[in-house]
């Protein structure tokens, strides 16, 4: 795969997600939980401060992408030089997991994932995020710019997104009959009276394993948004205890955890959404396996 291919998928799956929900009126004390409204687009979708943080979290990865493949070398330069750095990094991490049939084919998928959700938690910290904007009736300020990843429509999008993907793999790569016979085929050899038995149980399993799939979008959604708004929610508090003068101040040394909690959260994501699909395509690539 080459890095004009990586890309290219990279910017075809990152233009599409935006939030897939209009987010209502914000307002109350620290961070609403609902991302606000900016100005309506045609046809009457509203544009949203999370929705906007997205698109230029967007355009910094193309022009990063741009950057690093306009004048490919042999002896790369400083910007080709560390995106080389970084896309072998995720490739070698995911070949570990995924195996070296499946990364091939997803890699695209993890890697815009991985990097657009670490763009978007970083942008979250600069300064002028959540404190420039207009207030509102009650007085506190509506930022122009809200962190993507503590919008639950943004995490929901991606989550579905994953789940979409996830179940064209699983139905590609083993089958319609191999797919249905990993969540309800009995694991084993069975004879008799234990056949039946075990055939029963696994059907029952198999139901139980259908609302744990169904169920991590939902997992997945939440997980991710939670972490991100509750570390924003809590800095908001932080600078709220202090005079507007010195507001920085508390906040300043949870900056720095931030920025763990930043790419952690990217990598979580990630490695979850791999485990996910390995889980279910543990056998492709093999010989027997369908493909």
């Amino acid at each position: 795969m080459t890095h004009r291919t990586i890309y290219t998928t990279l910017i075809a799956w990152l233009s599409c997600l935006v939030p897939v929900f209009a987010s209502g009126e914000a307002g109350g004390e620290g961070l609403p939980v609902k991302a606000a409204p900016l100005f309506e687009s045609f046809p009457n979708i509203p544009i949203t401060n999370s929705m906007l943080m997205v698109w230029i979290s967007v355009a910094i990865i193309t022009l990063f992408c741009r950057s690093a493949t306009r004048k490919m070398s042999l002896v790369p330069s400083g910007v080709q030089n560390f995106a080389e750095w970084v896309v072998e990094s995720l490739y070698d991490f995911l070949s570990n997991i995924l195996g070296a049939y499946m990364v091939k084919k997803t890699f695209w998928f993890f890697a815009s994932i991985f990097l657009f959700i670490l763009v978007n938690n970083l942008l979250g910290l600069f300064p002028g995020v959540g404190t420039i904007g207009t207030y509102n009736e009650h007085g506190h300020i509506v930022g122009y710019f809200r962190g993507g990843m503590a919008d639950l429509n943004m995490t929901m999008s991606m989550a579905l997104v994953f789940f979409a993907l996830w179940t064209y793999w699983a139905i590609t790569e083993n089958g319609m009959g191999g797919f249905l016979s990993h969540i309800f085929a009995p694991k084993g050899v069975f004879h008799g009276f234990m056949k039946v038995f075990m055939v029963v149980i696994f059907i029952i399993v198999g139901f139980l394993e259908i609302i744990s799939i169904c169920v991590r979008p939902v997992a997945l959604t939440f997980r991710l948004f939670g972490n991100i708004y509750g570390g924003e929610q809590t800095m908001e508090k932080l600078m709220d205890l202090v005079p507007e003068q010195i507001a920085f101040l508390p906040a300043l040394p949870f900056m720095f955890m931030e920025l763990l909690v930043a790419f952690v959260q990217a990598l979580v994501f990630m490695l979850l959404t791999a485990v996910f699909l390995r889980l279910i395509c543990e056998h492709a690539g093999e010989e027997g396996a369908h493909h």
